[in-house]
């Protein structure tokens, strides 16, 4: 656990309450997050996007650089956005496609109905 409190435990947790708002899954569960580090008192989040042409691209960086920052209050916060990586369904978290599949019908890795 760093200086502030945060861990990437405790990262993952937050991050799990910040929701795509088209999809209606958190960022984590479809697998938009590249990376987080927390070293001392500084946490570093990269997101991608499932498609680079994503209109709420700079959305998300924003909603979660404020969640974090509201969970973890002695932090500094860095949130990068990568639009260079692909995204890809088989990224996702095994509650991400159960969710997907709720919501959608389909599991978005298999393709199937």
């Amino acid at each position: 656990m760093s200086s502030c409190g945060a861990s990437v435990d405790r990262v993952v947790e937050v991050l799990r309450r910040v929701y795509d708002p088209e999809l209606g899954i958190s960022v984590y569960d479809l697998g938009l997050v590249y990376e987080i580090r927390v070293e001392g008192s500084k946490i570093f989040v990269e997101l991608g996007v499932t498609s680079p042409f994503c209109p709420l691209a700079h959305v998300l960086p924003v909603q979660v650089e404020r969640e974090l920052r509201r969970e973890f209050p002695g932090c500094e916060v860095e949130v990068r956005l990568n639009l260079e990586r692909v995204w890809s369904p088989e990224r996702m978290t095994e509650e991400g496609r159960r969710r997907f599949r709720e919501l959608f019908g389909y599991d978005p890795v298999e393709g199937r109905r």
